[in-house]
């Protein structure tokens, strides 16, 4: 279907990949995994055609239609929301244009062109091309009064559902997707897994939605030291996989004989517990064929994030009552929101407007008042927050030994090789833990308030979008240390695993007070009569 031959790029003296060969087949789905800056979304450019490599090519399977999600959200402004998608399919578009253009001067000599034309049109069920939109559209939460709406006035995070709608438009044979699921909400995002995991023809997708990767992957496709090298199975049987054979590797005094049987009796179990889906049913019998020398370990490095308590907290944790808050332009995000926080509590803080929970955040941790009500934490809590915009952290230019030692408390706790340890672990080992905190990636960025809530050793955790920015790695070993963590959270995520396997609370913030659930995210997000309830909720205004 679509093949790489002697791929190779280069920028400057940076080698990005160095002769990869690689082929992506109808019928399956390939997760796209690498480190941050390993060139994953670069690829992606270059299968698309967007750029081109040094040397090698890409050669798509003649008459074969590739579909790209767009990442300029605004090139289709001039466009109604309907047009936008059907341009999706730009051969069946094409047509339907010069055939409207030949209609607009219709003469006797140009009515046999519009015939031909016609005929092609059917055979690309192009009659149907509209109503197909449509419903695109509906699935993905873009209601029937938008679809004659220009994009320009659409709103942005809509305008990405109409883009998601493009490149699924037509059944492409081969869709190529950057973050699809990026501001997505579970309702789409689970829509878009079951549609992805039937879907009959080849996918290629970048995410980091660990949830999502497993849901729809049938392979995964690890870029590491500039090659990229193709593994049957989900990101979850990946990683696992991965994780037993770098054990082993460490055990070198390990039988060989046993070291195969461990791995195949992990291949068997976790090919027994495949889903019964259409590209489950597929991927099991993919791992069924899989021998244990397939299995290979992981050059990775992945962060190791410890949250210890200073102290434990005793029963009581945060009582809030009647809060109530509205944003900048007077907008209400919730009311009357009453909460009364038990010792242990994991709990995810959700709302259907992401500006409810970051304003619920910043009340809590005392960066901003609430328009009424109030809130007090328990006198042996302490509190440590990662904000989802950590901007104002980086302003003073020092570096990270520095930007870290504002929190020490202690002369013991001031001295370098004590904070280089914490700085270690997030992986800012020798020079790097010497780097400017004003030239600081995104990734970096979380990296370093993680390190400075590990010295914090809070009995409370506050995490607002806390793995944003995160490569796959930081966010599994964050989760991890989520799940083992015996303090207090408060959290809110879009990514799905993070959530669903962390909380076992739910508090959602409405306009009309608060949903609260002792409950896991999937259980509180399935449950009929909660589903109910928020409507109502949403639907009433104080």
């Amino acid at each position: 279907m679509l093949s790489v031959s002697n791929l190779s790029v280069q920028f400057g003296k940076r080698v990005l990949f160095d002769e990869v060969n690689v082929a992506f087949l109808e019928g399956n789905c390939y997760g796209i995994i690498g480190a941050n800056g390993a060139g994953k979304s670069t690829f992606l450019k270059i299968l698309a055609n967007k750029i081109d490599p040094t040397s090698g090519h890409v050669h798509l399977e003649p008459g074969k239609r590739m579909s790209i999600l767009e990442q300029n959200h605004n090139a289709y402004d001039e466009f109604t929301v309907l047009e936008t998608v059907v341009m999706g399919n730009k051969p069946l578009f094409e047509i339907k244009k010069q055939i409207d253009a030949l209609y607009a001067d219709y003469t006797d000599e140009n009515a046999e062109k519009i015939g031909e034309l016609q005929v092609q049109f059917e055979e690309m069920n192009g009659w149907n091309a509209d109503s197909d939109a449509a419903a695109l559209l509906s699935n993905l939460g873009i209601t029937e009064d938008l679809h004659y709406t220009t994009m320009a006035d659409m709103d942005s995070k809509l305008k990405v559902r109409v883009l998601l709608a493009q490149a699924l438009f037509g059944s492409p044979d081969v869709l190529i997707m950057d973050e699809p699921t990026n501001d997505l909400d579970y309702e789409t995002i689970s829509w878009l897994e079951h549609f992805l995991a039937n879907y009959d023809n080849t996918v290629i997708v970048v995410s980091h939605d660990r949830h999502f990767l497993d849901a729809v992957c049938t392979h995964i496709a690890d870029i590491d030291f500039g090659k990229i090298n193709l593994y049957s199975g989900n990101y979850t049987f990946w990683y696992e996989s991965s994780q037993l054979a770098s054990r082993q590797r460490a055990q070198q005094n390990k039988k060989a004989e046993e070291k195969a049987k461990e791995l195949q009796e992990f291949i068997a179990r976790f090919s027994a517990n495949v889903a019964k889906s259409k590209q489950a049913t597929s991927r099991k019998k993919m791992l069924d064929k899989l021998k244990a020398d397939d299995i290979k370990p992981s050059s990775r490095r992945y962060p190791a994030i410890i949250f210890d308590r200073e102290r434990e907290a005793g029963d009581q944790i945060l009582n809030v009552e009647k809060l109530t808050a509205s944003s900048e332009d007077g907008d209400l995000l919730f009311a009357n929101v009453d909460i009364n926080l038990a010792k242990g509590d994991k709990v995810a803080i959700i709302s259907k407007d992401s500006r409810a929970t970051t304003a619920f955040y910043e009340i809590i941790a005392g960066d901003k008042k609430a328009d009424s009500g109030k809130f007090q934490w328990g006198i042996t809590t302490t509190q440590s927050y990662l904000p989802a915009d950590n901007e104002k952290y980086f302003d003073a230019n020092m570096n990270l030994v520095d930007w870290l030692r504002q929190w020490t408390k202690t002369e013991e706790e001031r001295e370098e090789v004590y904070v280089r340890g914490f700085l270690g672990k997030m992986l800012f080992s020798g020079e790097e833990a010497l780097k400017k905190s004003t030239v600081l990636s995104g990734g970096e960025k979380v990296r370093c308030m993680l390190s400075r809530m590990m010295l914090l050793r809070a009995n409370v955790l506050l995490l607002d979008e806390p793995t944003n920015h995160l490569d796959l790695e930081s966010i599994t070993a964050f989760n991890n240390s989520l799940k083992n963590f015996k303090g207090t959270i408060l959290m809110t995520t879009h990514d799905h695993e993070f959530v669903q396997t962390v909380a076992t609370r739910v508090i959602e913030l409405t306009p009309n007070g608060a949903i609260d659930r002792h409950l896991t995210f999937d259980e509180y997000m399935s449950d009929k009569s909660i589903k109910e309830q928020r409507k109502k909720m949403y639907a009433v205004t104080v």
